[in-house]
């Protein structure tokens, strides 16, 4: 196999391993609470495996200023995720997602499992870039646009989660946060997490062959995959901050119509109340299905009121 190929076999092969004894103890011990933590600890080892194998003859990591720039990003990246998701289990105790799954050997594998292609392909540009033997010949103006862009999106989403935990602990001030950056973006965080990965993805490209290298268009899956859990994925991100769960902000608080109505949905930006509707509706991702429809959000409610009804019933009877 070529040097990109191995590498990724391994990378691959490292994953399976983490989440797998991970999953065992977790099982075992009847517990969640280290899920998102070894997440974080695998992009890490991920990080710092590709980057030692990924030496060849002739060309040593430290002298190739792509690897380096690469990796050292996409480690604060990921230790930034790591100390955040660990602060999170502990402040909540637990998690939700695995009150009824835990208990089941098959259903919580497959949470690990899914957790390992997640972190597999995320981490995929980053492995890409540190295991190509292309020869180092300087950085072009596209590696120094995605440098920058990912270093910034690294820091503007450690400032985003960082303001709004201050947010939280001060008692939530405002029943929505407008704190920092949050006042310029509905989900600051969710934006900067999305242009990581589509700066790494750019990154690698001078890694490989040109616009015909396959495993450079495979590594697109980070962004893609990213992008597709924040913005589609029901219970996580944009999806499950949105629709009906507004309807508390929208009940108690007057005025977060008009903070949603000139406050962009990802993209940090002034004077959002002036942009076209269908641009908002396409470029902007602010699709007609985040909206709160009331009537949605009551039918709902009385359909989970009638399921609650049958189920007293069936049970007393």
């Amino acid at each position: 196999m070529s040097p990109d190929s191995s590498i990724l076999g391994i990378s691959a092969a490292i994953t399976g391993g983490i989440q797998l004894l991970g999953f065992l103890v977790a099982y075992k011990l009847q517990t969640e609470k280290f899920y998102d933590i070894l997440g974080g600890f695998n992009f890490l080892v991920l990080g710092i495996y590709s980057a030692i194998d990924g030496e060849y003859p002739g060309g040593a990591w430290y002298d190739n200023t792509r690897k380096v720039c690469a990796t050292v990003i996409f480690s604060l990246s990921r230790a930034w995720l790591l100390l955040f998701l660990a602060w999170r289990a502990h402040e909540r105790g637990g998690d939700a997602r695995f009150d009824e799954v835990k208990d089941k050997f098959g259903m919580f594998l497959l949470y690990w499992f899914v957790q390992g292609i997640w972190v597999f392909c995320i981490s995929l540009p980053i492995i890409f870039i540190n295991a190509s033997d292309k020869a180092f010949d300087g950085l072009s103006v596209l590696d120094y646009i995605c440098i920058v862009a990912f270093a910034f999106a690294v820091v503007f989403e450690i400032v985003a989660d960082v303001q709004k935990a201050v947010w939280v602990k001060a008692g939530r001030q405002g029943g929505f946060c407008q704190v920092g950056v949050w006042k310029y973006s509905r989900h600051p965080n969710y934006f900067a997490e999305m242009l990581q990965w589509w700066a790494a993805w750019g990154l690698s490209f001078g890694s490989g062959s040109g616009w015909g290298d396959a495993q450079w268009w495979v590594s697109i899956l980070s962004p893609v995959i990213t992008m597709n859990i924040l913005l589609n994925t029901a219970g996580t991100g944009v999806a499950n901050a949105n629709g009906k769960n507004l309807k508390r902000y929208y009940d108690h608080y007057p005025d977060y119509a008009r903070y949603r109505k000139e406050t962009s949905i990802l993209i940090p930006m002034i004077g959002y109340k002036y942009v076209p509707m269908f641009l908002k509706r396409t470029i902007f991702f602010d699709f007609a299905r985040y909206e709160y429809r009331p009537e949605e959000a009551s039918s709902s409610m009385n359909e989970a009121k009638k399921t609650a009804d049958n189920n007293y019933h069936t049970f007393s009877s």
